[in-house]
Parts: C-alpha cells; sequence; structure tokens
C-alpha cells in the first residue's frame, strides 16, 4: 500500500480522522469488502484520513454505472445540455477553490500558493471545453456514388478510466474529465493511493452540479485497484498520468480488450542555457523548473546545460540561492517549498543523490534531509545541486521525481542539442537565449512535446500537452484533447430507394 497503510478495522476515533466514501452512480459509498486506508500528511508524517479501499466488484459497479448512464439520460442529452453542466461545475469550481486547495495540499505537501493557483485555474478549463461541447461535428463527403450521400459524426469513445498521479490530481484530472464530458463519455477517476481526498471533494461538486448518475464516478484503491480497472472489458478508454515504467503495465492491460489509451509519462527535460542569455531570468527558469513544486513534476528541468563559458557563474548564482529557499508547513504562505509527496519517494531520492555522488558528482548543495526545527517530522528534502554530472550518468538518464538538479556543461549548439536529446524521453524542454533564429532552430531540433523559449514551466488549456518517446501518448488539452475521447461513424444514405441487385456494389 506504498505510505498508505490498509486499516482492519474502523480508525481509532481518538485520531478524529476524517473519513470521505467513494462516489459510484450519483450515491457515496463504501468499499464491498468494508476496508479502508490511511492518507498520510507528508508536513506531519501522520495519518489525517481514511478513504475505502476499492476492490474488483467496486471497479464493476462504477464501470456498470458507467455504462447505464451512457445508456440513459446523459446518452440522451444535446451538446448544449452538456456545456451548461459543465459550466456550473466550473461556478462550483470556483466556490469552493480555497477548500480543495487546502485539501490537496494536506494529501501532497504542495505549497498552498501553488495549490490556490492551480485551483482558481481550474473553472477556466472546464469553461473552455464547455464550450467547445456543441462545436463536435462532423463532414459530409461526396461519395463515388451520385445515390449516396455519405456524412460522418463525431460520438463518444465510452466509458472512460482515468489513474490520476499524486502531484497535482484536480489540476491533471480537468485535463481528462473536461473534454471528456464535453465529448460525451461518462467517467471512472482512480485517484493515487497517497492523494485519493481532494478528487472525492470535487465529486461532491459534480454531485451538486446535477450530472446524471454513473457520469461521473470515483474508486480509491491502490495498484490492484487501478490494475482492475484498466483490464475491465467494459472501459473503452484509459488516460493515465504517471511513471513510464507503470504506463507500460497500463497499455499492455488496456491492448487485452482493445481499450485506446493516452499516456503521459516520465520526463528527463533539458533545460539549455546559452552564453548570451539574460542569466538572470535563466536562473530563475531553472530554480522554477527543478524546485517548483519541490521537483515532483513531469516537466521537471532535472538537466541542466549550461555553456561553458557560464558554467561557474550560473552554479555560484543556483548554489547561492538554493539554500535560502524556504522550507516549512505547506498551508503557510511564506512556505516556497513543501515536503516530498510520500516516505518511499523521499527514500528514492536519497538514493539517486547518493548514487550521483558514487558516479562521480559533486553535492554543490543540499543533498539530505533538513534538521532544522519543524522539518524533521515531514518528509522534506534539501534543494539539491549536483555538478561534475556527464550525460551518461543514472542520475542524468533516470527520473528522480524530487528536487535534485544535474548541471552538464557543453561546447556548441550542436553539443547541447545531442545531448539534451539524448534520453529516452521527450516532455518538455526549455532553450534560454537572445537569438531568435537559435531560438528556433533549436526549438525545432529538440525532441520534446513542449519547448520554452527563455520560459519554463508554462502551460494552457488551451494548448496540447503530451510527450515524445517514452514521455507518452496523446496529447491532452486543446482541441486535441476533446478528439481523445470521440469515434468518427461514417453513415451512407441510399437515395432512390430502388431495389438493387445484392451482388453488386454501389
Amino acid at each position: 500500500m506504498s505510505s498508505n497503510q490498509v486499516l482492519d478495522s474502523a480508525p481509532d476515533m481518538a485520531t478524529q480522522l476524517e473519513h470521505r466514501s467513494m462516489y459510484i452512480g450519483g450515491e457515496w459509498v463504501e468499499a464491498e469488502s468494508g476496508e479502508t486506508f490511511e492518507s498520510i500528511n507528508p508536513y506531519t508524517g501522520k495519518a489525517w484520513a481514511t478513504v475505502p479501499l476499492a476492490g474488483p466488484a467496486d471497479v464493476r459497479k462504477a464501470v456498470d454505472a458507467a455504462q447505464a448512464a451512457l445508456e440513459g439520460p446523459w446518452g440522451t442529452m444535446s451538446a448544449a445540455q452538456r456545456g451548461g453542466l459543465i459550466r456550473r461545475l466550473a461556478g462550483l469550481i470556483e466556490a469552493a477553490a480555497e477548500s480543495l486547495a487546502v485539501i490537496e495540499t494536506r494529501d501532497n505537501g504542495k505549497v498552498i500558493r501553488e495549490t490556490r493557483s492551480q485551483m482558481a485555474g481550474l473553472p477556466a478549463t472546464y469553461e473552455y471545453f464547455a464550450g467547445a461541447a456543441d462545436k463536435i461535428s462532423g463532414q459530409t463527403i461526396p461519395a463515388p456514388q451520385t445515390n449516396f450521400f455519405t456524412y460522418t459524426r463525431r460520438e463518444p469513445i465510452g466509458v472512460v478510466g482515468a489513474i490520476l498521479p499524486w502531484n497535482s490530481p484536480l489540476f491533471l484530472l480537468a485535463s481528462k474529465l473536461a473534454p471528456a464530458l464535453a465529448a460525451g463519455c461518462t467517467f471512472i477517476a482512480k485517484p493515487a493511493e497517497q492523494t485519493p481526498n481532494s478528487t472525492l471533494e470535487f465529486a461532491r461538486l459534480v454531485h451538486e452540479a446535477g450530472f446524471p448518475a454513473g457520469v461521473f464516478n470515483v474508486l480509491t484503491g491502490a495498484g490492484k485497484t487501478g490494475a482492475a480497472l484498466t483490464a475491465d472489458p467494459g472501459v473503452h478508454k484509459i488516460t493515465f498520468t504517471g511513471s513510464t515504467a507503470t504506463g507500460i503495465s497500463v497499455m499492455k492491460s488496456a491492448a487485452e480488450h482493445i481499450a485506446e489509451v493516452t499516456l503521459e509519462l516520465g520526463g528527463k527535460s533539458p533545460n539549455i542555457i546559452f552564453p548570451d542569455a539574460d542569466i538572470d531570468a535563466a536562473v530563475n527558469g531553472a530554480m522554477a523548473g527543478i524546485f517548483a513544486a519541490t521537483g515532483q513534476t513531469c516537466i521537471a528541468g532535472s538537466r541542466l546545460f549550461v555553456h561553458t563559458s557560464i558554467h561557474d557563474d550560473v552554479v555560484k548564482r543556483l548554489a547561492a540561492r538554493a539554500p535560502q529557499i524556504k522550507m516549512g508547513d505547506p498551508l503557510e504562505m511564506a512556505t516556497e517549498m513543501g515536503p516530498i509527496a510520500f516516505s518511499e519517494q523521499l527514500e528514492k531520492v536519497q538514493y539517486y543523490v547518493d548514487l550521483g555522488v558514487a558516479e562521480g558528482a559533486t553535492v554543490t548543495t543540499g543533498g539530505q534531509r533538513p534538521t532544522s526545527d519543524g522539518l524533521t517530522d515531514g518528509y522534506f528534502f534539501q534543494p539539491t545541486i549536483l555538478t561534475g554530472v556527464n550525460n551518461t550518468m543514472r542520475v542524468a538518464r533516470e527520473e528522480i521525481f524530487g528536487p535534485v538538479l544535474a548541471v552538464i556543461p557543453f561546447e556548441t549548439e550542436e553539443e547541447a542539442v545531442r545531448l539534451g536529446n539524448d534520453t529516452s524521453y521527450g516532455l518538455a524542454a526549455a532553450v534560454w537565449t537572445k537569438d531568435v533564429q537559435r531560438a528556433h532552430r533549436i526549438a525545432h531540433q529538440l525532441k520534446a512535446g513542449t519547448v520554452w523559449v527563455n520560459s519554463y514551466r508554462v502551460l494552457a488549456n488551451n494548448v496540447p500537452y503530451g510527450g515524445f518517446g517514452q514521455s507518452g501518448i496523446g496529447r491532452e488539452n486543446g482541441l486535441e484533447g476533446i478528439d481523445a475521447y470521440l469515434q468518427t461513424k461514417s453513415v451512407w444514405v441510399e437515395l432512390t430507394g430502388e431495389s438493387r441487385d445484392p451482388f453488386k456494389l454501389g
């Protein structure tokens, strides 16, 4: 169960743990087994809530509910009506943004300044796709036979199973759920076992908005719950955000019953600084790229390539600033970096730092857990900069998913591009330069789904997002995000009504 533990019985009431039920078929339910598990607050290292541990029977119940909704009132609703419900949901999210932010921060340790920003932006995502719902259309196609009228329809793919990550549950849910609802699909969300509470709280808003029962369902559990969801033949599409290793398993499971997949997976993104860049801006971008969200983001700029002529200056500036990052209670606005989300991830981060040193890297700053008062109970790790790194080291090739920056020097533009592309991943990249020709030239050469120029970690609901290579399949956000939840039907209408020879075509 990772950092969350199965409870054989109800929690001790003296602990006053909050409890949230699953949402299936428009009702709040417990697991068929009666089992629950704990959510751990990574700031305190202690349990703060319990949720049901869903099993195969619960998964089947959710799939049946989602299928019934497709065949019921949701399936007969017009696109404009769907859009109206999504807009109503957007308004409810706006009103509940603060409480959602607090719950998510308690679950994963992300600082409240960021979760507030994410929740404040969620309504716009739902509004965007609400407006797109009645813009979905097919086309007429001139048939080679003059006695036929042919056209296409864009129809919902069906029941969608979504497996969510623990770093930004509701932010990443929005890029899946909003277009799926606009397309007319029904939806089953399985949040990460470490962070189930904000998704369950969000389900209350869906219920209040008036969506028909079964349109949106939430299952809580661990790996076995997600495996049962991806393997269920009643699920027509799986959308997953998480590690590449798990994504491979998800894809294999979906293939067993020919379900479509959208996978947003890991990254080892190159952040490239040229000597003509605005160094102050580039250092800010490097800091934000790896230390924002405690480095727990797929698009983290974890490989910093710096031209040799400015390498020492950039490292000096980074090393001076990193220890100044204020760690502490993520619910306080003054806190700039919160804890790692759970204990196993903390151990993984420490493992990779130690591995980097063994490989020959130097810890320029950080490299261990802080010992300051107020930080020893939670899963904190110092902002860490590794120098003396080359691109063959495991710390430069494998995703760490923590506040660890590997700095790698380069000599030429060609070398920077070659090293940047020398990875199995391809989620994001950035280039810092004042040379507009170089900026475009390198942006075209870098093999990544998103390339920033003189910026980092900027996303929008109307701009497609996804990766190359082992960073995933498919795109989320933008109009491409709706396409992922639609399938095309071709319709042929015979115009003359004449009796025809059944053994002749046309």
